[in-house]
């Protein structure tokens, strides 16, 4: 694959990711009596700050689309650098990592606290992103300033 399609590919598994995500988390259904307290609790508990009344449960789901929108952000971003790659290889390679790195994080972070679902996308997307960002950069004598 060329680095074009690959940061495309990218994109596209970025917004299955952001849906995925959006979907899960906001129809998620604790599966124990102890989970669906805890749900109840962190909706029906609310404090005060600034005058404004919050609750947990709002603070959840405000983070989880906040990280909707960066999803679809990085789709953007990925899409775009498939045109870039074209103009500006080495600048394309440096967002290319700068967007997989990230992703490699989240992949263990997946690992960890989430499911196999989520760490099969985002390594998914790393190996998209570090693969383009690899063929992104140009190599050989030519590659190199001159003296």
């Amino acid at each position: 694959m060329t680095s074009v399609s690959l940061y495309r590919t990218a994109s596209v598994v970025f917004v299955l990711f952001a849906v995925g995500h959006t979907i899960g988390f906001l129809s998620f259904t604790p599966p124990t009596a102890e989970g669906i307290a805890v749900r109840d609790a962190m909706n029906n508990v609310h404090f005060t700050v600034g005058g404004a009344s919050f609750s947990y449960g709002g603070f959840y789901r405000g983070f989880g689309l906040s990280a909707t929108v960066s999803m679809l952000f990085q789709a953007f971003l990925a899409w775009q650098l498939g045109a870039i790659v074209r103009l500006a290889p080495r600048a394309a390679a440096s967002i290319g990592w700068g967007l997989c790195v990230p992703q490699l994080v989240g992949f263990a972070l997946s690992c960890i606290y989430f499911s196999v679902g989520p760490a099969f996308l985002s390594l998914a997307v790393a190996a998209c992103l570090g693969l383009a960002a690899w063929r992104s950069e140009p190599r050989g004598r030519a590659a190199q300033p001159a003296a």
